[in-house]
């Protein structure tokens, strides 16, 4: 039987998941600062409040910490929470319980309790918040072990991962890029899951890879058209996930391609792209490299407020073309 797919928002994509997931199981229950009666600041959640009640879609008050501690705790007492924090810099305000103890519980309780709560974030610049409601922080939480972080890039995934996210016995971090909220993609109608840790190839090339992360993605990808038209030939990697790393992909990729480009919104140092570029030092691929690897990442500062320096402080497409081009003809 042929599945139906339609046309929807990034935003609607994940709404449906999250309808799915509770239609499905009545421990799914949703968390988070305004997002009842309000729908959510980017009005995610829209009318669940009204399908399933406040007792399953619960406003919280304006505390990360308290909000992430009852979902943690709610979680490993039976439910399946998802909650959400207004924008992913508020994640400073939970980082407590999110890595002390979502990411513990399971290691130090012997494998015997399981935290299965998924935390969402709305991330990254593009709208105006400055330097305190646009950060990319997704590193901050790959690095800690017993978290799985991802970060879809299209509608169709969005869903996929989201509802792969709510079965896992583990927590999972999702950010999700503001600027994503309202790009349309093809979704396919009901149940399905995108497996979290697999990697994508958005596009297939043969003289350099690059790989990128949630809405770079998709400036990769435009410059990847670009610079067709000048004979280089691109492969785009969409990662997803962040941890666990798809080693397998990445590493077939450049060993095809023999450059590599990493390109992500976060600020360049310490970013995923240092851990892919030292995941490609220590593996066979090292040995087919023809270029060093490069880094493209955000500014070294906080986002400015100022629209033109917002754009400034994270790469965009004609970065990307120059980059790429660079180190495709061997400049780099």
């Amino acid at each position: 039987m042929d599945v139906a797919v339609r046309e929807l928002s990034y935003s609607q994509a994940i709404q449906e998941a999250m309808a799915i997931a509770m239609e499905a199981d009545e421990r799914v229950i949703l968390m988070g600062e305004d997002i009842g009666v309000y729908g959510g600041a980017f009005q995610v959640t829209g009318d669940l409040v009204e399908r399933f009640g406040p007792d399953r879609v619960m406003d919280t008050p304006i505390s990360e910490l308290g909000g992430a501690g009852v979902a943690v705790g709610a979680a490993v007492t039976g439910l399946r929470p998802i909650f959400e924090f207004q924008f992913s810099d508020f994640a400073t305000l939970g980082m407590e319980q999110i890595v002390n103890q979502a990411a513990k519980m399971r290691f130090m309780l012997g494998g015997e309790v399981s935290v299965p709560v998924v935390m969402r974030f709305p991330a990254g610049s593009g709208t105006g918040a400055a330097a305190q409601h646009s950060q990319s922080l997704e590193a901050w939480l790959a690095h800690v072990p017993g978290l799985k972080v991802i970060q879809p890039a299209t509608p169709h995934d969005v869903k996929g991962m989201l509802l792969a996210a709510v079965a896992d016995p583990d927590p999972v971090m999702i950010f999700e890029h503001k600027l994503l909220y309202k790009m349309k993609g093809p979704v396919p109608e009901g149940h399905y899951t995108v497996p979290i840790g697999k990697a994508e190839v958005r596009r297939e090339g043969r003289d350099l890879t690059i790989v990128a992360t949630s809405i770079m993605v998709h400036k990769a990808l435009e410059a990847a058209e670009t610079l067709a038209g000048e004979g280089i030939d691109i492969e785009v990697i969409d990662l997803r996930t962040i941890r666990p790393i798809d080693r397998e992909t990445v590493i077939a990729s450049v060993k095809k391609t023999s450059r590599l480009l990493c390109v992500y919104e976060a600020v360049k140092t310490l970013g995923i792209g240092a851990e892919i570029s030292a995941m490609i030092a220590e593996s066979e691929a090292f040995d087919y490299l023809d270029a060093p690897i490069v880094r493209l990442g955000g500014a070294e500062t906080p986002i400015p407020y100022n629209p033109e320096l917002e754009k400034a402080a994270v790469p965009q497409v004609p970065g990307i073309i120059a980059a790429a081009r660079d180190l495709a003809k061997g400049v780099r």
